[in-house]
């Protein structure tokens, strides 16, 4: 299954920079990406103990590059090329500091072309993985926020929900929704989710009044105007989205209501309470959250994985890294994207 996305990359050169070098499921991936001549490999850490670890593992990283955030040769332009990104609001001593830590190294080093994509996350938090990115990589061209998606699996069955844990406003704006929407779908897809959007609201279709409404009902004819071919429907409750019988009675007719997919919330309150909702009670596992709109693919682990889903991230994030004239064939990254899902699911079941 990863034979065709390995084929791709081999002939087009990928580097991943890992946040974590000392860790060993990060020293088993590195050693059979670089052994099997996948991707190039940055370890950040010092280097006897990155060194001593693998050697601890029994993994040969002598095709990895090393660096160690305290004594890197070219601190000096990357501390100056982030003060600059930070616009005033950092030092050139709290910089230097941030970049100390390796989770703000390696974003900057993906930011200045010494690696093309970054995996983090096996030690670190989430926050500690995306505030970086969002600080320093920003937004790709034609985005203007960046958001995150979870998808929920249950035996066969997947579900994307959006946006769960970036956009903390209380009250995003008709154009933050639409961008969350579309993302959301591009990323359901990737999953192996043929999209179909709700946008969630108490209202369907003029049911109920209000500014949230109005909101998610103008957003949603902004979405139709932008991705034409996107299936979407809304202002819609969240009834009518899921139940086809319910769907006959509130929006008859609608392509999108009674089996939606994928579920844009209005705010993040009712996001993320959704997808716990959803996950402790409902019996779905969440994976995620998956960055949407970065300038970079940055992506996050779960403290909890092993070494078989950093291996399969490594690649999966790799494959977004490749410009778009140049991009893998859409099947095998959902394929490999699937057997990413399916490594999380049964390393979650071994946790538990």
């Amino acid at each position: 299954m990863l034979t065709k996305m390995i084929e791709t990359l081999k002939k087009n050169p990928r580097t991943i920079v890992y946040t974590e070098g000392t860790d060993k499921r990060i020293l088993e991936s590195a050693h059979r990406l670089t052994q099997e001549g996948i991707l190039g490999v940055v370890l950040l850490g010092k280097p006897e103990e990155v060194k001593a670890a693998a050697k601890a593992g029994n993994f040969n990283i002598d095709a990895c590059q090393i660096i160690d955030p305290e004594n890197y040769e070219g601190i000096d332009a990357m501390v100056a090329e982030m003060v600059k990104l930070r616009k005033g609001k950092m030092t050139d001593e709290q910089v230097r500091a941030a970049l100390s830590k390796s989770n703000y190294f390696g974003t900057m080093l993906v930011k200045m072309g010494g690696a093309d994509c970054l995996l983090g996350g096996a030690t670190y938090s989430t926050a500690d993985t995306v505030r970086p990115a969002l600080q320093l990589i920003k937004t790709k061209p034609g985005n203007n926020i960046v958001s995150s998606c979870f998808i929920l699996v249950r035996g066969d069955e997947k579900i994307a929900m959006g946006d769960c844990a970036i956009n903390i406003a209380p009250n995003p704006s008709e154009d933050d929704l639409v961008e969350i929407a579309i993302e959301s779908a591009k990323t359901a897809k990737i999953f192996g989710i043929d999209p179909k959007v709700a946008m969630l609201s108490y209202s369907t279709l003029g049911s109920g009044k209000g500014p949230s409404v109005t909101k998610v009902a103008n957003a949603t004819k902004k979405i139709k105007e932008a991705a034409p071919e996107l299936a979407v429907e809304g202002e819609i409750q969240f009834d009518a989205s899921v139940s086809p019988e319910v769907a006959e009675v509130k929006c008859p007719g609608s392509p999108v209501a009674g089996q939606a997919n994928t579920f844009i919330f209005p705010d993040i309150n009712a996001a993320n309470i959704g997808y716990k909702i959803a996950s402790r009670l409902g019996g779905y596992t969440a994976v995620g959250p998956v960055l949407q709109g970065l300038n970079a693919p940055i992506n996050d682990l779960s403290r909890g994985c092993n070494a078989e889903e950093v291996y399969s991230m490594s690649i999966v994030t790799a494959a977004l890294s490749v410009p778009e004239e140049e991009k893998v064939d859409e099947e095998g990254l959902e394929a490999i994207v699937r057997a990413v899902v399916e490594t999380m699911l049964a390393a979650k079941k071994l946790d538990k």
